[in-house]
This record gives structure tokens, C-alpha cells and sequence, in this order.
């Protein structure tokens, strides 16, 4: 097997991992905002079923999760009788790992949006509203530069997590690149194992000077 070959091949499964990685940000990112402000709900029950499930999410480990999404759904339909997707294998696969990311990451990330949200001081938003200004204006033109500056560290952080957790998708059969290096390896080729670092490395790495050129953008903006 030549290295081009197996290149390509790591390379075909990398795109695995990246469908995963951007679906999972395009919707955990806004959902966690939601669950943010649940979970800072002056209205009891939905804070405590907001912060309830996030407890869950954060305290039981992402492969699990993976599992219950894949298996739970199909069993609870042919309970009860109720015809499920007549999707193929792969896309279920697909899907549940979506979901499964997206929920896992929109727990994590509402934690970090609360914690930014609550660490501006509420002197802040006396004054915009003594200013006349809505509720709205205060968030977005007093607020929201001051969390985003104080959230992007932690926030890059979890980014660059879950390029590496991206790879958990192979339990439920996701050829994604670490499921195709595994199949080598149990042809007896175990550098193709090795060499997925350098697809994880290169991601991550270009992801980290994104984050740090955004940082320095921010940095005009003193708190």
C-alpha cells in the first residue's frame, strides 16, 4: 500500500471528522446560548431542569452519550411499534453522532457563556438602562464585546477538544480517520495509526493561529 494511497484514504476519513466538527459547532454554539439562558432563568423550574441537564450532559462521558443516541431511539420505536427511519446505516450513524456532539458541546458551551454573561458587572446594565436604552441595546452594544473577549480562551479551548473528540465517532462504525488507520493496522500497516496525528496537529494548529489573530483583534478592547 503506497503512502499516497494511504494519504488519501486518512484523508477521505478526515472528512468524516470535519462533517462532525462543523455541524457540531454550527448548532451547539447558538443552542448553548438557549440552554445559557435557561440556566440563568429568574423562573425556577426552567432553571432547574435547564442546569439538571446540563449536570447530565458535563457528568456522563460523550461515548456514552454516542451510544444512547445510535441504540436508544430504534429500541424505544420497535418498542412501541412505531416505524423508524428508513435511512441506511451510514446516515443514522452520521446523525446520531451529530446530535450527540451537538448536545454534549451545547452543555459545555452555556457554561462558559453563563460564567462570561455573569462576570460583567451589573453597574453595567444600571447605567445603559438610566441611559433610556432596551434591554437589547444593553446586551449588544455594552455587553456582548466584554463576554465575548472574556469567553474566546475557553471557548477556543473546547473548539480545539473537540477536533480531537471528532474521532469518538468511530464507535457506532463512522469511518472516520482513526476507524480507517485502525483497519490498517489490522492488516498488519501500523503507521497509518501514527500518521493521523499529523491530520489532528495540522487542524488544530491552524485552528489555534485563527484564535489567536482573533484575540489580537480584541486586544484593542481593554478590561
Amino acid at each position: 500500500m503506497s503512502f499516497l494511497n494511504v494519504t488519501l484514504q486518512l484523508l477521505n476519513g478526515f472528512v468524516q471528522n470535519a462533517i462532525v466538527f462543523g455541524v457540531t459547532l454550527l448548532f451547539a454554539i447558538p443552542l448553548g446560548l438557549l440552554i445559557a439562558k435557561g440556566s440563568m432563568s429568574k423562573i425556577a423550574p426552567i432553571k432547574a431542569i435547564t442546569r439538571t441537564f446540563v449536570w447530565i450532559i458535563r457528568g456522563t462521558p460523550l461515548m456514552l452519550q454516542i451510544f444512547v443516541v445510535f441504540y436508544v431511539p430504534p429500541l424505544m420505536a420497535r418498542m412501541f411499534g412505531v416505524p423508524f427511519f428508513g435511512f441506511d446505516r451510514a446516515f443514522k450513524a452520521m446523525l446520531a453522532a451529530c446530535i450527540a456532539f451537538v448536545i454534549n458541546y451545547a452543555a459545555y458551551f452555556s457554561e462558559i457563556y453563563r460564567s462570561g454573561i455573569e462576570s460583567i458587572p451589573r453597574g453595567q446594565y444600571e447605567a445603559g438602562a438610566v441611559l433610556g436604552m432596551t434591554k437589547s441595546q444593553i446586551f449588544f452594544k455594552v455587553v456582548l464585546m466584554q463576554v465575548i473577549k472574556r469567553i474566546l480562551p475557553p471557548m477556543s479551548n473546547e473548539i480545539i477538544t473537540l477536533v480531537k473528540d471528532t474521532s469518538l465517532a468511530r464507535v457506532i462504525s463512522i469511518p472516520e480517520i482513526l476507524k480507517i488507520a485502525e483497519n490498517y493496522s489490522l492488516e498488519g500497516l501500523i503507521w497509518p495509526l501514527f500518521y493521523t496525528g499529523a491530520f489532528f496537529l495540522l487542524f488544530s494548529g491552524g485552528l489555534t493561529l485563527l484564535f489567536n489573530f482573533i484575540e489580537k483583534k480584541l486586544s484593542y478592547y481593554k478590561i
